[in-house]
């Protein structure tokens, strides 16, 4: 038997006609896909320039020609929330791309080694872990200048964490397996055999841990855009229309209403297709 021969997974998930038969998959999926789409061809479907300010139709209510209203410069909510949407959704999959790259190399590592390399690490990341997610980056946005650059790279750099423990713990438990040890006895190298052979088994939780990771990265923006620390006006995103909302909340309610509802059904689409893929990949639960 050669090193080419071993299996590069193992207990493989079934068929991908069962993976779209699953029905929190489908309907978190078409879902996700549904705000995806919008947000890509935001430029061709929105009716109205963002930024365009029309004070002819100040918070003009939902109507046929403005289905989500307008706000108080006269802008259409519908056309900013299309382009919202975008921003929304740029945080979430460059901030979750960040945390898995620093959360599988420090878990990779931790797990394969063992020993003092790993408490090191394991010991480092639960430190990190004592401050309060949301406030540690409160905390450094404060000192930086707010941009959509800054925060995808901000919200990456401290949600690293659970993807590393998760990582570490799949490799502790993958390194007992039979396939592993007949890499080891085929002198195969550590680099290989973490990149080729544990890696690629442990990823059914890394990517269910990366679609929730999404919808966080999604609230976290969302949060500091509302507090003004995030996406900057005249710019669109959920959070800071919302905050031109909750000062007209009273004669104005479609200002809060509709982002709201964006926010609500987008991280309900990534919490369901989390959850089906967690059902999908974990055997326990599979029927």
């Amino acid at each position: 038997m050669s090193a080419g021969m071993i299996p590069a997974t193992a207990n493989a998930p079934g068929s991908l006609q069962r993976l779209l038969a699953h029905p929190l998959i489908l309907i978190g999926g078409t879902i996700v896909a549904t705000v995806a789409l919008l947000a890509v061809l935001a430029p061709w479907i929105a009716p109205y320039d963002p930024t365009n300010i029309d004070v002819s139709v100040i918070l003009m209510p939902p109507s046929w020609q403005h289905w989500c209203g307008t706000d108080t410069l006269g802008r259409d909510i519908f056309s900013r929330m299309l382009y919202g949407a975008r921003v929304s959704l740029a945080v979430g999959f460059v901030a979750v791309g960040i945390s898995l790259l620093i959360g599988l190399m420090l878990g990779a590592v931790a797990g394969y080694a063992g020993g003092r390399t790993d408490a090191m690490l394991m010991r480092a990341t639960d430190m990190v872990l004592c401050f309060p997610t949301f406030f540690l980056i409160l905390a450094v946005i404060a000192f930086l200048e707010p941009s959509i650059w800054n925060i995808m790279i901000v919200i990456g750099l401290t949600s690293w964490m659970g993807v590393a423990r998760l990582v570490r713990a799949e490799f502790l438990s993958l390194r007992q397996r039979e396939f592993i040890h007949a890499a080891q006895g085929l002198g195969v190298s550590p680099i290989r055999m973490m990149w080729r052979y544990l890696l690629p088994n442990a990823m059914g939780p890394v990517l269910v841990s990366a679609v929730l990771g999404i919808a966080g990265a999604v609230l976290v923006e969302s949060g500091l855009s509302f507090l003004g620390l995030g996406v900057q006006p005249p710019d669109p995103s959920w959070g800071n229309i919302l905050t031109e909302g909750k000062d007209n909340i009273q004669i104005a309610w479609w200002m809060s209403m509709f982002p709201g509802l964006a926010i609500l059904i987008t991280v309900l689409g990534y919490n369901l297709l989390g959850e089906g893929l967690r059902d999908y990949f974990d055997p326990k639960l599979r029927s």
